[in-house]
């Protein structure tokens, strides 16, 4: 690779590193978890809801969708009617969780979290099975579901 490679590579690592210290600072004192729900409606539910705790909710056993994204980036946007979709029409077979990172920069690092939105599928034990990061249609969503060997049932 030459010089000049090498540098962009560099220089693309540390505005990642900026970034993420900056999403980071941003909201530390926020005691509440918020989901963004299409379009623009901002529900705010309590920390037991947070990725890492446990609930005794009967929806901890089901498939999981997790997408990662932001309010301002419009792949996000775009993924938010797809996700509410799939909620409505999966309700009680598929999980499906949304949360915002600008306002819950914590989560970047819990989940890895390169680029968004990024969508993170796990069974119904919590194990991650898939990972996609971008848009992702809900025909693929429905696809790659299968293909993980998950069948969902439309709710009736």
């Amino acid at each position: 690779m030459n010089k000049a490679g090498k540098i962009a590579i560099i220089a693309a690592l540390v505005v990642a590193v900026v970034i993420v210290i900056v999403l980071k600072q941003g909201n530390r004192a926020n005691s509440e978890l918020t989901v963004v729900e299409p379009p623009g409606n901002v529900v705010t539910v309590p920390q037991a809801q947070e990725p890492g705790n446990v609930e005794s909710d009967a929806s901890m056993a089901l498939p999981r969708l997790v997408d990662l994204g932001a309010g301002k980036c419009i792949p996000c946007k775009m993924m938010a009617p797809v996700l509410e979709e799939l909620r409505q029409e999966y309700a009680g077979r598929l999980r499906v969780d949304v949360f915002d990172i600008e306002k819950n920069p914590d989560l970047v690092a819990e989940y890895k979290v390169w680029v968004i939105p990024t969508q993170i599928f796990f069974d119904a034990s919590g194990t991650e099975l898939f990972r996609h990061e971008g848009f992702m249609s809900k025909e693929d969503i429905l696809a790659k579901w299968r293909e993980l060997g998950v069948e969902l049932a439309r709710a009736k």
